[in-house]
């Protein structure tokens, strides 16, 4: 366990190491959502079993308060690149009831589509000013959705554990 000014007491979770702080937004469906401080497993695939430094936990600071103070923008990238993703990859399937034997769904504009993304798992906070923010994708629960900020702008959107 460490003690840190922000965080408070950082201990060993469930996937990694978190504090009692916890995220919220309106967006979402869940409030109060865990943040993780680093990564989980290192190049080996090995579980991290020693926590995260008092400096990296300062670095975890100051990219998790540049998140949150643009969170406005944060939530509209996210909402258009998961609608981006879901024209190129899912809407050729979900609105072609040949093809999935079921109804369209009619997911012709970006508020419909946000109805899909608002199961967020958690978020966690890594080193080089970079944020990961995973979600229970309602039209693909296999792979979720997986959004990594680095430096206040996405660089990649995958499913979850692919970015």
């Amino acid at each position: 366990m460490t003690k840190h000014k922000y965080w408070g007491k950082v201990e060993q979770d469930w996937a990694g190491f978190s504090s009692g702080i916890t995220f919220s937004n309106p967006f979402f469906d869940q409030q109060d959502v865990e943040i993780f401080l680093g990564e989980e497993y290192d190049e080996e695939g090995e579980e991290i079993e020693e926590s995260p430094t008092e400096d990296q936990l300062t670095q975890f600071e100051e990219t998790y308060q540049d998140f949150i103070t643009n969170i406005d923008s944060n939530l509209k990238s996210i909402q258009n690149k998961a609608y981006e993703r879901y024209l190129k990859l899912y809407a050729h399937f979900y609105e072609d009831s040949e093809k999935s034997g079921e109804l369209a769904l009619n997911i012709d504009n970006l508020d419909k589509h946000n109805e899909n993304i608002k199961e967020i798992m958690y978020l966690r906070v890594l080193d080089m000013k970079t944020i990961k923010l995973s979600i229970r994708y309602k039209l693909d629960t296999e792979h979720g959705l997986e959004f990594k900020f680095v430096d206040g702008q996405i660089k990649n959107v995958g499913g979850i554990a692919e970015t």
